[in-house]
């Protein structure tokens, strides 16, 4: 059965396609009148509206409807995706699976990179603005945990009426977009718990503070600490960004350990494979054992995880991948299907490093 809201929406759609509307929608006053619903209900309908790229909200200016785009038959679509890095790390894969899906959907991926750094973002996002042809976006934002200078052109091209779908993370300032996200707050909580079960009270964490995937990962791993009664200490936590990676690969975790940080604990959560098998390495080179003297467990499962001796035991999507579940999101939502964003669950793949 359908919520008052969807039926609201769904008889706006229609006269939105019957134009009975002109260039922007009755206020929300008149709606509220005309649908003899609350201005609660309205804003909902709005927002699936807005969802579905059929109108954009403009503060003080009212609900402006959009040109809608229609595809010429045998036409190829042109959708960009734009990730942080192509082949560095998990982004193979996601690729891979979204160039399967675009080539189902007869469509012409265009890849962009931006490194993780607004600069390069700003640049892609402008050369978007700038194309005559640009049916959809797949997008990884860049430092998602950070304020995005570049906001402003991302609702530049939700305003031309080109669908958006995030991955991985995506932005407060655009609460209306549609996003596949890893379930981190969930993942965060199950190594915890996981390591609990194996006898660890002494449970430290590495993570990454300028992405929303990072941050995520700690609220999970925080609520299980504090649930469980195990000590938070600041002494047992490290944070990187972006631009310290390299260094904290190099030798950051290593001397944070020399210095008494997550020295005292039995057990490590970290924020991906690639700094598990870094704080692996360490551990062994310091005359440590994994799991014996310190268990080590990360996020995505990845070649990092397989490479390492011991194998890290991580977390895998498994069957979902984010990437394939973010271009079918996308290709529902061009052929006007009703869409809502998703969460990839996490399964524990159980290795030799806990």
């Amino acid at each position: 059965m359908s919520l008052k809201y969807q039926k609201v929406a769904e008889a706006m759609r229609q006269g939105i396609r019957e134009g009975k509307y002109q260039k922007t929608l009755p206020t929300e006053q008149a709606l509220c009148a005309q649908f003899q619903v609350s201005r609660q209900t309205v804003r909902q309908a709005l927002s699936l509206l807005e969802t579905e790229r059929l109108i954009a909200r403009r503060q003080g200016s009212g609900s402006h409807i959009l040109e809608q785009r229609e595809q010429a038959p045998g036409r190829r679509l042109s959708i960009a995706v734009v990730t942080t890095y192509i082949s560095d790390y998990i982004f193979p894969s996601i690729l891979r699976e979204i160039e399967a899906v675009c080539s189902e959907n007869n469509s012409a991926p265009l890849l962009f990179a931006t490194q993780n750094q607004f600069d390069n973002e700003r640049k892609i996002l402008l050369t978007l603005l700038g194309m005559e042809q640009l049916d959809g976006v797949l997008v990884e934002g860049t430092k998602t945990g950070l304020p995005n200078p570049n906001i402003r052109l991302y609702q530049k091209l939700m305003e031309k009426g080109i669908p958006l779908v995030f991955m991985h993370g995506n932005y407060e300032q655009l609460p209306d977009t549609l996003s596949v996200l890893d379930d981190n707050v969930a993942g965060g909580r199950m190594l915890v718990e996981y390591l609990y079960q194996k006898g660890h009270r002494k449970i430290g964490g590495i993570f990454k503070y300028d992405d929303i995937q990072g941050r995520q990962r700690f609220v999970g791993y925080l609520d299980a600490m504090q649930e469980l009664g195990l000590p938070v200490e600041d002494k047992n936590i490290l944070w990187y960004s972006t631009d310290q990676k390299d260094r904290f690969l190099r030798d950051g975790f290593s001397q944070a350990w020399d210095e008494g940080q997550l020295s005292a604990c039995s057990a490590v959560v970290c924020y991906n494979d690639e700094i598990a098998a870094r704080v692996v390495a360490c551990l062994l080179k310091k005359g440590l054992s994994v799991p014996g003297d310190v268990s080590v467990v990360s996020f995505d499962n990845s070649q990092y995880s397989e490479m390492s001796i011991p194998r890290i035991s991580s977390l895998s999507h498994q069957q979902y991948n984010v990437g394939r579940l973010a271009a079918e999101l996308l290709f529902r939502h061009l052929r006007g299907e009703p869409c809502e964003s998703q969460l990839a669950p996490w399964f524990l793949i159980e290795k030799e490093s806990s």
